[in-house]
């Protein structure tokens, strides 16, 4: 009983690490800058997402050029600031891309934010993101932008 206690007193005594502030103020310029109501004339694909976790909701349009890159992408967020300005990333960076190319920075993020890899191996724009790392409960939010498009984008085809 004396070492259990004395094992409680020793992890009482370690300090934690404070959480790094999620909502910085480069993912709250981000968030502010995702159009309202974005739409695409002419979407060649749209599919809605929602996160069981948080409810979170994206729907995109996609606009494929004539080789099947992406051409244009448009974003609705009914979700946090951190899911938002998500979206407003992927809809700067996903423009040039490949579908296959999109699916690689979902994998590369979802992997990042976990652990299982680090942000160098993300695109670089993405990096303001790592502070999420520490809120599971976000990635969720953080993800569904990838999959709003790459579900557009299966249910085209």
């Amino acid at each position: 009983m004396a070492k259990r206690a004395a094992m409680s007193a020793d992890l009482a005594a370690r300090p934690i690490p404070p959480k790094p502030q999620l909502y910085t103020k480069d993912i709250l310029r981000l968030a502010a800058s995702l159009p309202f109501g974005d739409r695409l004339e002419g979407a060649h694909a749209s599919a809605t997402r929602r996160s069981p976790v948080c409810g979170s909701e994206i729907s995109a349009d996609v606009q494929l050029d004539d080789s099947g890159q992406v051409a244009a992408l448009a974003f609705r967020a009914h979700a946090c600031a951190i899911g938002q300005a998500s979206a407003a990333l992927l809809r700067q960076i996903g423009p040039g891309a490949s579908v296959g190319e999109i699916e690689g920075m979902r994998t590369a993020l979802a992997k990042a934010l976990s652990g299982d890899g680090n942000f160098e191996q993300c695109r670089q724009e993405l990096a303001v993101l790592e502070t999420a790392r520490a809120y599971p409960a976000r990635h969720a939010a953080i993800l569904l932008p990838y999959d709003a498009v790459l579900a557009a984008v299966a249910e085209k085809e």
